[in-house]
């Protein structure tokens, strides 16, 4: 455990951990009083930060903190969210074993584990922060260069606040010369045979695209049902986008993962590290059939998450709908996507609509003096992992940075077992207390070499 930070700093995050910032797409339904209270207990546990840096408020509650240093040009951005998902329990699903919003610990030693919603999506990584800082303006620390703390509130619907923030920023003529949002973890299993932990750093993300699927049919009673009714005809759809999907393809930083980390797992894969780009075609084909994280890294998905039909259960629905989560691979686009789910529905009855798009982010580069800061920091708090670049399959904040900035990165300085991601807007999220306190240094580093 790092001795640098200890009970008082874990007492400060659990505080934070029990205020219940779930945010909403209907921003109507949103507890705000809970986000006044996370600001306001903001404020009381970092006073130094609070007294040192410039505090805005943006787009009503992200935060925009700046810390002025020796110059304004190239500062760094630290970001964060501390929005959570909801917690909602259905009558058929399983509890939680500890309440989402009571920070409960578990454990002794280095065995200790804090469960609650937001431990690893995001409040994490936004508490480590605060506590890099704090320290560091205690201990005296001036930056050499501007340092920005970039705080959203509505990340995980929205991302509004994330994105007014950047056009203040970019109204300002503010260039970021290092941005870190979270994304990657310390993780042990990424490929077969890997020797040691890898510190995986989004040098890009995935594309995202909320599609809508929906059939038009004239209502009537349930009673006298037409031969193909609209929710069949929306079931086939379904169910043909599902038995097709998008071919693999090997990017960039896909290649960069395994050219990094196959030298260091066993045998094939340090010769498929040198060959990687002769052999991209087949590996586009191979790691598909690995597992789902696999499958993501090399191609765009899909899945319906939402049905919706008749109001009641004896009416024809006058139009069925299903809503896709598409996650838009590197290399692709939003109009591609529609154009293959197009051609492989086949069906022009079957009208497709894009709501919430965003492309495919560009890709930061895996070398220059913002990677090195990272690995630095990485070598300070997980020496023992191997650092490399890859694409980051989920959306974050972080990409409406691109517009300002062309070394954006993406990675979370805290080791997680394969169980431990799977608590990423599931039940018992969580993190182990001490994977947790080593994360601060990594933050730490950060601030000390901005």
């Amino acid at each position: 455990m790092n001795p640098r930070f200890g009970e008082d700093s874990l007492d400060r995050f659990r505080t934070l951990l029990r205020i219940p910032t779930v945010g909403r797409l209907d921003e109507t339904l949103v507890d705000w009083p809970a986000f006044d209270a996370f600001l306001e207990a903001l404020t009381a546990l970092y006073p130094l930060t609070h007294r040192t840096l410039e505090v805005e408020r943006v787009g009503g509650y992200s935060l925009l903190m700046r810390w002025s240093g020796g110059t304004a040009d190239n500062p760094t951005v630290l970001m964060g969210h501390y929005d959570v998902v909801s917690v909602n329990v259905g009558e058929h699903e399983a509890a939680w074993e500890h309440p989402p919003f009571a920070a409960e610990i578990t454990g002794e030693g280095e065995e200790r584990v804090l469960w609650g919603r937001g431990t690893i999506d995001d409040k994490g990584a936004v508490v480590a922060i605060l506590e890099a800082v704090e320290a560091s303006i205690a201990a005296g620390f001036v930056p050499a260069r501007d340092l920005y703390l970039s705080f959203g509130h509505n990340e995980e619907t929205t991302g509004a606040g994330a994105r007014a923030t950047v056009e203040l920023l970019e109204s300002r003529g503010i260039v970021p010369g290092l941005v870190v949002d979270e994304g990657g973890a310390v993780v042990e299993d990424v490929l077969p045979g890997l020797r040691g932990p890898a510190a995986l750093v989004g040098t890009t993300e995935k594309g995202l695209a909320t599609i809508t699927l929906s059939v038009a049919q004239i209502g009537g009673h349930a009673s006298t049902p037409p031969p193909f009714p609209a929710t069949a005809r929306l079931a086939r759809a379904i169910t043909r986008v599902n038995a097709s999907p998008f071919p693999g393809r090997l990017s960039s930083p896909a290649k960069d993962l395994l050219r990094t980390l196959g030298p260091h797992s066993s045998a094939p894969l340090p010769w498929v590290a040198k060959n990687v780009d002769a052999l991209a075609p087949i590996l586009a084909k191979i790691l598909p059939r690995l597992g789902a994280e696999t499958a993501a890294l090399v191609r765009t998905t899909t899945v319906a998450t939402q049905l919706t039909g008749a109001s009641a259960a004896n009416a024809l629905p006058e139009r069925a709908t299903a809503v896709l989560n598409v996650r838009i691979a590197v290399g692709s686009s939003v109009a591609a996507t529609v154009r293959r789910l197009t051609r492989v529905i086949a069906d022009p009855e079957v009208e497709i609509t894009v709501s919430e798009h965003h492309e495919p982010s560009p890709v930061s580069p895996a070398s220059g003096p913002g990677w090195e800061r990272i690995l630095a920091a990485f070598s300070a708090s997980v020496p023992d992992a191997t650092v490399s670049p890859y694409v980051m399959l989920g959306a974050s904040d972080s990409r409406y940075y691109a517009r300002i900035s062309s070394t954006v990165y993406r990675t979370t300085p805290f080791r997680m077992s394969a169980d431990e991601r799977a608590g990423l807007h599931a039940i018992n999220e969580r993190i182990r207390v001490s994977t947790w306190l080593d994360g601060i240094e990594f933050y730490r580093n950060l601030v000390l070499s901005s």
